[in-house]
């Protein structure tokens, strides 16, 4: 962690703490989602790996980016791009009833179905479409995340 600095807490949930960082590298803005990996069973651990793997082969403008992982003191760390806008859910509730426009509503929709295009083509299950899974870049442009409980298929 010695080449991030931490910004805030941006969230949280039963897979650990995600925090906004910024890199001592090149300045920019990054996702690490921390999972402390001591107390998991055997079974969670591989959950965490498998979002790992899962990510790793996601090359997408509709996905968020996997940047790079890493184990620390017990934990571990998932550094991934930083979707400036939150979630879906947010923007929805954030607009406290205005309608969105039609147009709109259609790009993100393509978007998510280009994205899990991609995800089934590889055989892959996301299993947790929601919109607090669904994120904005600065551009409105829609980014499908969280592959925590993904599914490979044999076939």
């Amino acid at each position: 962690m010695e080449k991030y600095a931490r910004v805030q807490k941006i969230g949280e949930g039963s897979f650990g703490k995600a925090i906004l960082v910024e890199s001592t590298e090149d300045g920019r803005q990054y996702v690490i989602k921390e999972i402390n990996i001591s107390k998991m069973s055997s079974k969670e651990r591989e959950e965490s790996r498998r979002e790992i793997s899962v990510l790793a082969n996601m090359k997408h403008p509709n996905i968020v980016q996997y940047i790079k992982s890493f184990k620390e003191n017990g934990s571990l760390y998932i550094v991934m791009d930083y979707c400036e806008r939150g979630d879906l859910f947010k923007r929805i509730n954030a607009d406290k009833g205005l309608l969105f426009q039609e147009d709109q509503i259609l790009d993100w929709f393509v978007r998510i179905c280009l994205a899990l295009k991609l995800v089934h083509d590889r055989k892959i299950l996301h299993r947790k479409i929601k919109s607090q899974n669904i994120f904005l870049i600065k551009d409105e442009t829609v980014q499908l995340g969280d592959f925590r409980i993904a599914r490979v298929l044999n076939r």
